[in-house]
């Protein structure tokens, strides 16, 4: 069997590989001058190639459509991936929050192993090679058109474009174009682990200002739907940033800016009436000090000037002065901390893409579309996305494999 292709990045370099492993002719086209361009970029460089949780742990990460993922993940899980890369030629390291890496912290070697397997089972590789359509006969996939003009037929085609994020990287959305020429729903595009704006001019003046040990949380008409585990965040010159953000923004990211509210809790190892007895203590202690050496037992000391405006108390009045009132407003801010959201970064910044080619158009088991025979969605492109730690790459390496089954 002859099969087409498109995009050569994580989805589409598994897919080739494990398709022409079992024999078949694989046309591998990539539209970049080089294979893997996002991959380089993946972990800072490192790339975080899998996370080393399977089962429920593993699904629990993934944030958009787990079910559909769910058959995927089974057949070809993170072990499954570690396995792979180990007989490729690179030996991986688990760190924390199980996250996996190559051990020279080389993205590069990744790379380089899927494009070493390629070469291996023959598969043909054409670079500089931008598809302009997908050619159909009777709603069977049956090859595809290049912008230069050219028609190269096949058996099968793979669609595995990636999303819109980074489009430096040739992630410009050529898929969901083929998708929608061929009869599938797009579920809107929307950024993905991606930086947060905020209004709050006195936090954009502590950029580069690191928290540690905070919990993210968010309210939308009343009700929580997101609540972070404790970790770290940064602040930026327009807003926040950092692992909490990043996955906040994959929950909200559907959600009107101004029906959503962004809460920073600074202690989140205690509950309301614990900080507040830890606060009556602080100020026993202190006695005579000023409400700044109160503000920077709690907290970072940038942080210190901006709690006293918000609070509309003096950094200079005495700790024994303050009102109970003042004292719970302060514990109230401490654990509520506002952030006025605006709206999330640009997509081009974002990780990931959100939405994609509609799960309700794809078939779970072997990735092959529901509407055209043998044309296949694998990675960004579809609509599952999942959290930071090395879980995207995997849902791509899952579906790659998901799809290789059906040859």
């Amino acid at each position: 069997m002859k099969v087409c292709i498109i995009g050569g990045g994580a989805g589409g370099m598994m897919s080739g590989l494990m398709i022409a492993k079992k024999g078949h002719q694989v046309i591998l086209l990539e539209k970049n001058d080089k294979l893997g361009k996002k991959i380089y970029i993946t972990g800072k460089g490192r790339c975080n190639v899998t996370n080393a949780v399977t089962g429920n742990e593993f699904l629990a990460n993934v944030v958009r459509n787990p079910k559909f993922i769910m058959s995927s993940e089974v057949r070809f899980n993170s072990q499954d991936t570690m396995n792979l890369f180990e007989e490729l030629g690179v030996p991986l390291k688990i760190e924390r929050g199980n996250r996996v890496f190559p051990q020279s912290d080389k993205a590069s070697d990744i790379t380089k192993a899927l494009e070493k397997g390629l070469k291996k089972y023959n598969v043909q590789i054409k670079l500089n090679s931008e598809v302009s359509e997908i050619l159909t006969k009777d709603n069977v996939a049956c090859g595809v058109k290049l912008k230069s003009g050219e028609e190269i037929l096949s058996d099968a085609v793979v669609v595995a474009t990636g999303g819109i994020s980074y489009p430096l990287t040739g992630s410009t959305g050529d898929g969901y174009k083929f998708a929608a020429e061929t009869g599938h729903r797009i579920i809107e595009t929307v950024p993905g682990l991606v930086g947060i704006l905020t209004k709050d001019q006195d936090i954009h003046a502590l950029s580069g200002l690191s928290l540690k040990n905070v919990r993210l949380f968010a309210i939308q008409d009343s009700k929580e739907i997101f609540k972070s585990d404790i970790g770290e965040m940064l602040i930026t010159g327009n807003g926040i940033s950092g692992p909490l953000a990043l996955t906040l923004s994959s929950y909200i990211n559907r959600f009107s800016p101004e029906n959503v509210e962004i809460y920073i809790d600074f202690k989140p190892a205690l509950d309301d009436f614990a900080l507040f007895l830890r606060i009556e203590r602080d100020i026993k202690e202190l006695k005579s000090k000023q409400f700044s050496s109160l503000l920077e037992g709690l907290l970072p000391n940038s942080l210190a000037d901006v709690f006293a405006k918000r609070l509309g108390i003096s950094k200079t009045k005495k700790v024994s002065q303050l009102t109970k009132e003042e004292r719970e407003n302060l514990c109230k801010m401490l654990k509520n901390f506002r952030l006025k959201f605006d709206r999330l970064d640009d997509i081009e910044r974002a990780v990931i893409t959100s939405g994609g080619v509609s799960t309700k158009d794809i078939k779970p088991k072997n990735m092959e579309s529901k509407i055209i025979s043998k044309l296949y969605f694998v990675g960004e492109v579809v609509d599952v996305d999942a959290l930071t730690g090395g879980f995207n790459l995997q849902l791509a390496f899952s579906m790659a494999a998901a799809c290789a089954s059906d040859f």
